[in-house]
């Protein structure tokens, strides 16, 4: 398995010691300690990493909040949050709602959307100005009452999937999720077992599944270039788990992880 701290917020005997503790004990893991943000690492485009810029990531009531009432306006001001430890076999959960409107400055496709970042790089490893970490997203999204808009797609900022041994290039892979209410609590699952497979589940149920993550080598938007140069492998195996700030408040609860190493 390649590791490096370039990749990576922690070196691999950390990573590996955490995991096998994981796996030893055989029960899920909290991630969210709800009190604080401890474990995990913001990065917000255009600002310096660590930087919780205007308190975006917060937690009350031990919820773990995105919040924009700190915003005077987004301006492409994407955040992520990223687990200090980088994964590779596991299932993580969490449950989520969202809050609020979106920010009347970010694009359409923001409102009430949210997500989580599988086999993500890590947050040292962006650029300043990138918005999207290479990663495989778990997209969140609640009725806009346009239609059905069903949770749990999958979405490629700088990767690609295979389906059935055939490489899927679109961006957006649609799940069979039923549609959600904004202001209703979702459990999600995502069981990732390394670059095998990764299986998507929206309150016990699977609604998509799919194989082979790998990096895009032409990508120079969330710049898998950059990663492939430095010496990424293409295949993902492993990563970090980032949750997303794309301007619209959403909230998280009870996030978990149980190894399968």
């Amino acid at each position: 398995m390649f590791l490096s701290s370039k990749f990576t917020a922690l070196p691999i005997a950390t990573l590996l010691i955490a995991s096998a503790h994981a796996a030893e004990e055989g029960k899920w893991v909290k991630l969210f300690n709800g009190k604080d943000l401890a474990g995990w690492t913001p990065k917000i485009t255009g600002h310096p990493l660590g930087e919780n810029t205007h308190n975006t990531f917060r937690v009350e009531d031990g919820v773990l909040k995105v919040s924009y009432d700190g915003y005077d306006k987004f301006g492409k001001q994407y955040g992520h949050l990223y687990t200090n430890i980088a994964y590779s076999k596991y299932i993580f959960r969490c449950e989520y709602r969202f809050e609020g409107k979106m920010m009347a400055d970010a694009p359409n496709y923001v409102n009430l959307n949210s997500g989580v970042m599988i086999h993500s790089q890590s947050p040292q490893s962006l650029r300043f100005d990138q918005e999207f970490p290479s990663s495989i997203e778990f997209q969140f999204l609640a009725d806009e009452g346009k239609g059905e808009r069903a949770t749990g797609n999958m979405c490629s900022p700088g990767t690609h999937i295979e389906m059935g041994g055939k490489v899927i290039t679109q961006h957006i892979v649609k799940s069979t999720a039923p549609t959600f209410k904004p202001d209703e609590w979702v459990k999600i699952e995502i069981e990732v077992r390394g670059n095998d497979e990764v299986i998507h589940r929206v309150n016990g149920v699977e609604v998509l599944r799919y194989q082979k993550p790998q990096l895009d080598p032409a990508n120079h938007i969330s710049p898998a270039t950059d990663l492939l140069d430095a010496g990424a492998p293409l295949q993902l195996s492993y990563g970090h788990i980032a949750l997303q700030a794309e301007g619209q408040g959403v909230w998280f609860k009870n996030i978990e992880l149980k190894s399968l190493e």
